[in-house]
């Protein structure tokens, strides 16, 4: 498994807007996971987000995507291809439970390098997961979050399969990880049961 991180922030990069119009907070609602359209289609995705949604995780979930790229190489969404995938790709935005947000990049980014150093399995060759941290908006914390791509495909697995395996591996090293120690921000902010 190729697994690696990056800072995307300024210069038009993407930001991750965690309560958009069709948020599902799963950790407060788990049983909503139905009404998310790409965890119905791919269940391995469901179990997933119920994992990184759950009490214990350091993590809250805020979007995700699942599709068929032209080949496991491309780790963000692009062209749909074919009736039988030869790869598949997802990505997750991540969020830190304590905050709400991530304060500063840098404590995304030490959570970056512990996932990427917990992510090393031989057996998944044709698989990749790249780290992107990038700003962040909670409601009113502003700070930084993390978004996964998990890509699979190649090989003589089926990429869906694959994939599945990959978001096993990929949840028990994230959950694996404890949150680091931060000092109270005024871009923190904690969740007050909206």
């Amino acid at each position: 498994m190729d697994a690696d991180w990056e800072v995307e922030i300024g210069g038009g990069a993407p930001a991750i807007e965690a309560r958009w119009p069709g948020f599902v907070d799963l950790r407060r609602f788990p049983a909503r996971i139905a009404e998310i359209a790409e965890a119905a289609s791919f269940p391995a995705l469901a179990v997933l987000l119920q994992r990184l949604n759950a009490a214990e995780s350091p993590l809250w979930t805020s979007k995700c995507d699942i599709w068929e790229p032209e080949s496991a190489a491309l780790a963000r969404p692009g062209e749909v291809v074919g009736h039988a995938p030869s790869a598949l790709a997802c990505y997750i935005d991540l969020l830190p439970v304590e905050g709400c947000v991530f304060a500063r990049w840098q404590q995304a980014e030490a959570f970056c390098r512990e996932w990427v150093a917990r992510l090393s399995d031989d057996r998944l060759p044709e698989c990749s997961v790249d780290l992107v941290v990038r700003l962040a908006i909670a409601g009113p914390a502003e700070g930084f979050g993390v978004t996964a791509y998990l890509s699979a495909g190649g090989g003589n697995r089926p990429a869906a399969a694959v994939l599945t395996a990959l978001m096993a591996v990929f949840a028990d090293a994230v959950l694996f990880v404890l949150p680091p120690e931060s000092a109270v921000s005024k871009l923190q902010w904690k969740s007050t049961g909206e």
